[in-house]
């Protein structure tokens, strides 16, 4: 069994930026994909960014790229989403989710486990 837990969620001001961190503890695979998705509220869940294993194959939403960057750090079980230019639209709150096989990373349906969550506000 496979747990996640998020943190580095706050407050930032927009232009700022912010680090989030997943750690996955127990039985961590080759096979995983680690996902990142949001929900703001009143919105569904969407999906942010997913790295596999090798960190050789990350997607993100076009709403975050060229500003996100995700990177793992397998030796340390980690997973990051490095948050720049941080705009209002990004408020939610950030989980962190795992998937053994995932042939959509964009899809939460393909993500077995998922952290807590931690939020993630930007105003001024």
């Amino acid at each position: 069994q496979v747990h996640l837990l998020e943190s580095g969620g706050g407050l930032v001001q927009p232009g700022g930026s912010l680090r989030l961190s997943c750690a996955a503890s127990g039985r961590t695979s080759t096979s995983l994909v680690i996902g990142w998705f949001r929900q703001a509220p009143g919105n569904e869940r969407e999906f942010v960014s997913a790295i596999n294993w090798s960190g050789n194959n990350i997607v993100y939403a076009d709403s975050v790229k060229g500003r996100f960057t995700t990177s793992r750090d397998n030796a340390k079980n980690m997973v990051y989403l490095q948050m720049s230019s941080l705009k209002d639209e990004d408020t939610a709150v950030y989980f962190c989710a795992a998937g053994a096989g995932v042939l959509n990373y964009k899809s939460s349906s393909w993500y077995d486990l998922w952290g807590q969550g931690t939020q993630v506000t930007v105003s001024s």
